[in-house]
């Protein structure tokens, strides 16, 4: 996974309603997804050339 700043979400910060979906290898937060709403958010660049199967994300999420 690819990112370009500092900013990471804090587990602790996290509100119960939503679930984590991806972790990087430092067990960082990359992904989240609300419970009820149809919300999700990376906190990463999946359309870097850097980013491991970074595209086959966008067409999972584009084509879901």
């Amino acid at each position: 996974m690819t990112r370009y700043h500092s900013l990471v979400v804090e587990p602790d910060s996290l509100p119960a309603c939503f679930d984590v979906t991806a972790w990087s290898e430092t067990r960082e937060i990359m992904g989240i997804r609300h419970r009820q709403w149809d919300l999700e958010g990376v906190q990463f660049h999946p359309e870097s050339i850097l980013s491991e199967q970074g595209h086959q994300l966008l067409a999972n999420f584009l084509h879901r």
